[in-house]
């Protein structure tokens, strides 16, 4: 069973309307619900409100508190350099932090139908990684690529959490107060 879900800033700027958000992602989980969370693009008064789907994506993951933010790629994961630049650019496996090297690898925006390309995902992870969530960044054209996660086989790259692990209301004010 499913339910979709549309989003705009707001719902989230709000502090009782991201509550009541977080509250119905909790209940439709219980239930055993698989929430479809989109922009709610029929409504919302500019172009792309929260920029890209990797900051929604983060934005959601704080909201539910999740262990784990998996963001899908057309490539494997983060590069050292441009892969499609530098033929001998290796894939970083684990990226401890999110400094201004590695925000520097990610390049510009990615295919013509992408936003933000690795920028945007690793801004994404940088949220996810202060609240103590890890991030997986993958190749979605992998057959099967949810089930390897799941199985723990070792694909793209893994961000881990910060210790800065901030609490829900910070990470609240910090994140959603800026969109």
């Amino acid at each position: 069973t499913v339910a979709q879900i549309l989003l705009t800033a707001p719902d989230l700027k709000s502090a009782d309307r991201h509550k009541k958000f977080e509250d119905t992602l909790k209940r439709l989980l219980e239930l055993g619900v698989l929430p479809i969370i989109n922009e709610n693009d029929t409504i919302a008064t500019e172009e792309i409100e929260f920029g890209d789907n990797d900051t929604l994506s983060a934005l959601v993951a704080e909201s539910i508190h999740a262990d784990m933010l998996i963001l899908l790629s057309d490539i494997d994961g983060l590069y050292d350099s441009d892969p499609s630049e530098n033929p001998n650019a290796e894939i970083i496996e684990i990226v401890e932090e999110i400094n201004e090297e590695i925000l520097s690898s990610a390049g510009g925006a990615g295919s013509r139908r992408g936003t933000g390309g690795m920028k945007t995902k690793l801004e994404a992870a940088k949220l996810v990684t202060r609240f103590g969530g890890k991030v997986l960044i993958a190749n979605g054209k992998i057959p099967y690529v949810i089930n390897k996660i799941f199985n723990a086989e070792e694909l793209g790259t893994m961000f881990i959490p910060s210790d800065e692990n901030l609490s829900g209301k910070k990470r609240w004010i910090g994140y959603a107060t800026n969109i």
